[in-house]
């Protein structure tokens, strides 16, 4: 089943018919004892609803926080080795490639973030700026995994690549980040062949695309989760982007006006316009 958050309150979907959800708090849904099974009950209970429509959906954030994870796919590595060569720092991310502890750091709050068809930005210092394309836990109080979203890491490559301690001004930025366009709501995870493709327009014409598949992914997602809930509490649940295995080449840069389109099966798609 899947979960919407609109404009004018929550939504569950399956099979096609959506059904309002009595609970409007966000944060009082994300922080259930057992999401799915009351959203079960709302399906049982409940009538379809015709108040449903796609243009009122908003990013699937309240209170959360969204975190982030790097280095978890090959690709990645190798594009993190090669854009910071000249400041001496591709040994850091290869030695965290294959570490025991993963690198873990705070992407965005719930201002920063962008819904479903509104627009991410590119930082004005930057030069080298790509998004990256990641399966997104949404994650209780408690540690559990709830569910699957889809996130976009707006990403400042020159700036990262200049010095490896630049990470934050690099990542975390007004609307670098976005999330949606809804949540599959799930504690079982997403099979290894799930596939993610990325798809960049550029005046209507694809400019890059890609493809990669959670096979390649080469931490476990509840590690990761179990790293972040170290000496750390979210009261309100929190999302975790797990990395990305789609790196365009380093002759790409995104423009004013390209449109982003990052599909996960069985979430969906997520579009973004670059302002």
């Amino acid at each position: 089943m899947k979960l919407y958050r609109t404009h004018v309150g929550p939504f569950v979907e399956e099979q096609g018919k959506y059904y309002r959800v009595p609970e409007t708090s966000w944060d009082a849904l994300l922080t259930h004892n057992d999401l799915h099974g009351y959203l079960r009950a709302v399906i049982e209970k409940e009538q379809p609803s015709t108040e449903f429509s796609s243009a009122k959906i908003e990013a699937p954030i309240g209170n959360q926080e969204v975190w982030a994870a790097g280095v978890t796919y090959y690709r990645s590595r190798s594009a993190r080795i090669e854009e910071s060569k000249d400041a001496g720092g591709g040994d850091f991310y290869d030695r965290v490639y294959s570490a025991e502890r993963p690198e873990l750091f705070f992407k965005a709050t719930a201002s920063r973030v962008a819904g479903p068809n509104s627009h991410v930005r590119i930082r004005s210092d930057a030069s080298w700026s790509v998004p990256e394309p990641e399966l997104t836990l949404v994650i209780d109080p408690r540690g559990g995994i709830i569910g699957y979203t889809i996130g976009n890491d707006m990403s400042s490559r020159d700036i990262e690549g200049e010095n490896p301690l630049y990470l934050p001004q690099a990542k975390v930025y007004d609307r670098s980040c976005a999330l949606g366009p809804c949540i599959v709501v799930s504690s079982d995870p997403l099979p290894s062949s799930t596939s993610i493709r990325l798809e960049i327009l550029r005046g209507g014409e694809t400019a890059f695309s890609g493809t990669t598949t959670l096979a390649a992914l080469k931490r476990e997602p509840k590690s990761l989760v179990e790293y972040l809930f170290r000496d750390n509490s979210f009261p309100f649940g929190a999302f975790l982007m797990t990395g990305t295995g789609i790196v365009p080449p380093d002759s790409f840069t995104l423009q004013s006006r390209d449109e982003v389109r990052i599909t996960i099966d069985p979430i969906g798609t997520l579009i973004n316009q670059v302002a």
